[in-house]
């Protein structure tokens, strides 16, 4: 799965990021491989807007295509991040 899929309330754990250039890209917002963050928006042919702790991201649709992610449930009563 990757990130572009990832819908809203979702946490997910990244991935494999498919090549260096978005692997760096990716590295800029602040994610990388093994991370954890909360998909707050996933607006329809726009980007996927990303919490972590007090760090939200909006990371465009090429980008996010590239990035592989697992969905991982949501623990009650802790914050994501």
């Amino acid at each position: 799965m990757n990130l572009s899929d990832a819908r809203p309330g979702q946490v997910v754990r990244i991935g494999r990021i498919s090549d260096a250039r978005a692997r760096d890209q990716a590295l800029r917002f602040g994610l990388s491989e093994g991370s954890t963050a909360l998909c707050e928006q996933a607006l329809t042919g726009g980007p996927i807007v990303l919490s972590r702790g007090a760090l939200r991201v909006a990371i465009g649709r090429r980008l996010a295509s590239r990035v592989n992610i697992q969905v991982i449930p949501r623990r009650r009563g802790r914050r994501e991040g």
